[in-house]
């Protein structure tokens, strides 16, 4: 393991552990615009939605409240993990990130545009169905963005593990 790579490697897991600080203010600074105004552009263009505050949208006399689990900060730090945890250039890394981010903040908007339909047309299981969602459709959801992108960028290392054989590999050949 050369220095160039063993700095690449230290930088990537130091910007990881500063990212996670603050309560990952940084992701919520970002996406929480990002996810907002799509989302009241849309239900506005649809129902004649209005935005009440910065997180809050009134649609067909109701008040859609997006929270912090609805941004979603906590995915979109794990994405993150997951790219910097996996050897790659840095170019395929941009490219990486940019596809994870901008992937998985389309689909958190469709889902809240659905829930926000199924809410104000008094579905049933809306309640169920997001707990559902919520607890389980997430975690497939990260699943199979990560997973098309993989496929899309044709990374061959595996996050963490790749970086832990490489270290023990070269502490091996060391010692001989």
């Amino acid at each position: 393991m050369n220095k160039k790579i063993a700095m690449g490697m230290s930088t990537r897991y130091f910007v990881l552990l500063l990212l996670g600080l603050f309560d990952l203010y940084i992701f919520y600074k970002i996406f929480t615009p990002l996810t907002v105004y799509p989302v009241y552009f849309l239900l506005e263009a649809l129902f004649g939605a209005e935005l009440i505050t910065k997180t809050q949208i009134a649609s067909q006399g109701i008040i859609i409240e997006l929270v912090e689990a609805c941004i979603a900060g906590a995915a979109y730090y794990f994405l993150t993990i997951l790219n910097m945890t996996t050897p790659m250039p840095r170019n395929k890394r941009a490219k990486s990130l940019i596809f994870l981010f901008s992937s998985f903040l389309v689909l958190n908007i469709i889902r809240i545009i659905v829930f926000s339909i199924l809410y104000s047309n008094s579905f049933i299981y809306t309640d169920i169905l997001h707990k559902s969602v919520w607890y389980f459709g997430s975690t497939i959801l990260l699943i199979i963005v990560w997973f098309a992108n993989v496929k899309i960028f044709h990374i061959t290392n595996i996050p963490i593990y790749t970086d832990f054989r490489n270290l023990i590999d070269y502490i091996k050949r060391k010692k001989k």
